[in-house]
């Protein structure tokens, strides 16, 4: 018998800090952006769009989440598997949704167990990684 132990889920209270934590660092750096969380399912647990922020930016954020959670892996590092000749050259027109291949989604773990993604729109791709990851490590 398996004594596996449970993981605490992504709760929407995880989810409020995540996008408060990424817009203040975004806000600090000058930036506006939206971001999105997302549960291990691939629900949406919380979303943020700065007024002043590009329409175009909600989507983004929810597409890097959705990326990173689906390959439970950062977008960043997924950057170069799409070029011609990587591994994941024709997947994201496998799927069913689009993915997105731009830094600024991140897997979240807990326990080392997946349990969401966030995804951050707006700034330039190495910025929205740096704001996903410092709402990150607000969880911890």
């Amino acid at each position: 018998m398996s004594t596996t132990s449970a993981v605490t889920p992504l709760t929407t209270q995880d989810a409020d800090l995540l996008v408060a934590t990424a817009h203040r660092a975004a806000e600090a750096a000058g930036v506006t952006v939206s971001v999105t969380v997302l549960d291990a399912g691939g629900h949406l647990l919380a979303f943020r769009r700065d007024d002043r922020a590009v329409l175009i930016s909600g989507e983004t954020s929810t597409r890097k989440a959705y990326t990173a959670l689906q390959l439970n892996a950062p977008t960043a590092e997924l950057v170069e598997a799409v070029q011609p000749g990587g591994p994941f050259h024709t997947l994201p027109t496998a799927l069913d949704r689009p993915l997105l291949f731009i830094a600024g989604g991140v897997p979240i773990r807990r326990d080392g167990r997946l349990i969401g993604a966030i995804g951050v729109g707006g700034g330039a791709p190495e910025q929205d990684h740096q704001f996903a990851t410092a709402a990150i490590e607000a969880l911890a």
